[in-house]
């Protein structure tokens, strides 16, 4: 049974603009919400991820995550010099860093420590070779530092 917008208090929508297609929009919301039973319906357009039939698998669920991008970030070593010396830096100056030379990098995604390992190059370009993952019980442990 078709109704009209009118008898919901709303004026009816004819096509001369903008104004009357927003009219359209809430005479068709007006209906939904009129008609016994159609929010039950519109709340099983997007099945739950927990119901029994639509349980995707787990390669499924990463999948979703898989595509974001994430910050990849290598430190050779840190060190506190006042702005006085900051302000003197030139070219060609040599700021001496608290790592020794041969020591692992410390590899960051997002400013969290994962890993540590060795300078490599490949194809003239820097690469890292991991040599040591942090655990998951070890980051946990520095994220309170």
């Amino acid at each position: 049974m078709a109704r009209d917008t009118e008898d919901f208090g709303l004026p009816a929508a004819d096509d001369n603009g903008l104004d009357d297609d927003w009219a359209a929009a809430m005479a068709e919301q007006a209906i939904a919400e009129a008609t016994p039973g159609a929010n039950a319906q519109a709340a099983n357009i997007f099945p739950s991820f927990t119901e029994q039939g639509n349980k995707p698998s787990l390669m499924n669920e990463l999948d979703m995550i898989l595509d974001i991008p994430v910050q990849i970030a290598v430190e050779l070593g840190r060190t506190k010099i006042a702005i006085k010396n900051l302000l003197q830096l030139a070219h060609g100056s040599v700021v001496e860093l608290d790592a020794m030379a041969g020591e692992p990098l410390s590899v960051f995604v997002n400013g969290t420590l994962i890993a540590q390992g060795e300078v490599v190059v490949v194809n003239d370009k820097f690469g890292i070779r991991l040599t040591d993952i942090v655990t998951p019980a070890e980051r946990a442990r520095n994220l309170g530092h």
